[in-house]
């Protein structure tokens, strides 16, 4: 068993303008921040616009795409923050999951979602069946944060902190236990499709 921290990525899925992700991303990285067994590396989406899946990418896309892949290649883990967008989840997130495969395989995803009466619930849904395609295991809990234009203070923390903390550690705890049950299998034998 190996005492190394997980590298965990987490995605900012928005990359609307105006977007209410960074707060709702700050909270979660200071949060999971306090853990011992995280090493944690953000991916905004809205700084990494890549090509579209079958389109040529340019010379600056083709970058970008070649400096996101192995810092998802390099995680152990993942946590997409996401809002829900008609009931789904970001276009630019599809994307960025579609452009790559062998990066999500045999790793767990949990999911902080955002948004209006549902909370983003619905995207996280339909995120779990993309990334069981992909061969990745989603985590059962979620951190949720339903009309979450009042819930943070103009600092950018939580109002009332109590639920969305207690979901934060209760969905970081199973997500590093998938984190090292899979890891630990990746290293004795290759996860193959």
């Amino acid at each position: 068993m190996s005492e190394t921290p997980f590298r965990l990525a987490v995605i900012i899925a928005s990359t609307r303008q105006g977007r209410f992700a960074p707060t709702v991303a700050d909270w979660f990285v200071r949060t999971a921040g306090q853990r011992a067994d995280l090493d944690i590396d953000v991916v905004d989406l809205a700084e990494h616009p890549l090509a579209h899946v079958g389109e040529e990418p340019t010379a600056e896309q083709a970058e970008r795409h070649a400096a996101l892949s192995p810092r998802l290649s390099a995680a152990d883990a993942f946590v997409v923050i996401t809002p829900e967008y008609n009931h789904s989840f970001p276009a630019a997130l599809k994307n960025a999951i579609d452009l790559h495969g062998a990066e999500w395989r045999a790793k767990p995803v949990g999911f902080v979602s955002y948004g209006g009466l549902g909370g983003g619930l619905r995207a996280v849904e339909q995120l779990r069946l993309v990334f069981a395609e992909l061969h990745a295991v989603t985590v059962r809990d979620t951190v949720s944060f339903h009309n979450v234009w009042g819930l943070f203070g103009e600092d950018g923390e939580p109002v009332d902190p109590t639920v969305q903390n207690g979901a934060a550690k209760g969905m970081l705890d199973q997500l590093t236990w998938w984190a090292h049950a899979l890891r630990d299998a990746r290293t004795v034998r290759p996860y193959g499709v």
